[in-house]
């Protein structure tokens, strides 16, 4: 069991601290929404909290705003809202305990232009960098709707998800990328210095070297002589190619073929259209206007050529086409994504469809995930073993070779 402190609010709205023992966080969240409080903060005893003073200017070198903060920050306001605070006091509630020092002032900010007449979603809305589009349209809609609260929990939900795909998708691709790295360390270390120093025991042999150790030799004293040109090279394409992907050609293009590439060209597709689907059923349940949805969801999606599609839709529906039958056309959705999204405008229950249509490709996705590793592991293994084999036969055929000589 692990204990931990929380600062909360009771149903009463009295402010009230204490210690809770449990599992895990989740348990101790449980355990006190099961009493009726509302958590605005709560760490395990040993963790050390960090909390801003209101009007307090975040120091040089403060921790930037992390999707983790913004997510917690949004879950607090939720729940204040939720348990009928003024929003004015709910946002300077949330920002007064974020962990951040940049979105407390931030926030702080904001409170004072809500005070001076402006609605929170415009108060947020001058800070883009920390409240992107997606944010603010749907709490903007939620305050016009009168449903602020409920709205402001279902944007607190998207966040959490996109937190644990990204979490998840990183903790997939950490044991590749050790073993890719590895790979090239050994690569180089092989190359620059331990065939460099045999070099000069194979001279004598010229010719009758064999052609792989020739040829190992060789590539060897090439990159020595030439490990500048080399990296500069390499990072002169590297330049070369991120100027290229900034253009909106050169972003097609790449993101095109990320859609199509083998094997996981179909995983990546499904995680584009998963996080569409869930953009849009967040906006759309917030009330945010069909159009300015599906705008904003095609920008989020992190593809051109789904953000084209998207745009596509956009302009037939504005020409009074239905949804589905749009993105039918455009070839870019899946079919349990056009297949959902009309049940959904025939029942008049559209969010829910993306959600379900968003949970059925997460669920895809995974799998597909954990298909593309358990395949890519093994290929590194062997290119990183076939090329040590190479380089030892290189070294050991001329020495056997030498040895007959000497016989």
């Amino acid at each position: 069991m692990t204990t931990y402190n929380y600062v909360a609010y009771e149903e009463s709205g009295r402010r009230t601290k204490g210690v809770v023992e449990a599992l895990d966080v989740d348990a101790a969240v449980a355990t006190l929404a099961a009493k009726g409080v509302h958590i605005l903060d709560i760490k395990e005893s040993n963790a050390s909290v960090v909390v801003t003073t209101p009007g307090k200017s975040p120091s040089v070198g403060a921790r930037p705003v992390s999707r983790a903060d913004l997510a917690l920050f949004t879950r607090r306001l939720a729940d204040l809202a939720s348990a009928g605070f003024p929003l004015d006091r709910a946002l300077g509630v949330a920002g007064e305990h974020s962990d951040n020092a940049t979105l407390g002032v931030v926030t702080q900010e904001a409170v004072r232009d809500v005070h001076a007449g402006l609605p929170i979603s415009e108060a947020l809305a001058k800070h883009p960098k920390l409240f992107p589009p997606v944010f603010t349209m749907t709490l903007r809609a939620g305050e016009a709707s009168g449903q602020f609260p409920a709205v402001a929990r279902r944007l607190a939900d998207f966040q959490q998800i996109e937190i644990r795909r990204r979490s998840q998708l990183t903790a997939a691709l950490v044991y590749p990328a050790i073993l890719s790295v590895t790979a090239i360390m050994v690569v180089s270390i092989m190359m620059l210095f331990v065939v460099p120093r045999l070099s000069g025991v194979f001279k004598g042999l010229g010719d009758d070297l064999p052609m792989s150790t020739r040829l190992l030799l060789s590539s060897s004293g090439f990159i020595m002589d030439h490990w500048i040109g080399i990296l500069v090279s390499i990072g002169g394409a590297i330049a070369l190619y991120k100027a290229w992907v900034a253009t909106e050609p050169g972003a097609l293009v790449r993101d095109r073929w990320l859609l199509h590439m083998p094997i996981a060209g179909k995983v990546i597709s499904k995680a584009v259209v998963s996080r569409y689907a869930r953009v849009l059923g967040t906006l759309v349940f917030g009330g945010v206007p069909i159009l300015e949805s599906l705008r904003i969801a095609g920008a989020a999606a992190g593809n051109r050529v789904f953000e084209k599609s998207s745009q596509k839709v956009q302009e037939d529906v504005r020409e009074g086409r239905r949804l589905a039958e749009s993105m039918k056309e455009t070839g870019a959705f899946s079919s349990i994504m056009v297949q959902m999204v009309s049940v959904g405008e025939e029942i008049g229950d559209l969010p829910s469809m993306l959600n379900r249509v968003s949970e059925t490709l997460d669920f895809e996705v995974d799998n597909g995930m954990t298909k593309l590793m358990t395949f890519v592991e093994p290929i590194i293994v062997l290119v990183m073993g076939t090329f040590v084999g190479f380089v030892v036969l290189s070294i050991l055929i001329p020495v056997y070779q030498a040895q007959e000589l000497v016989k």
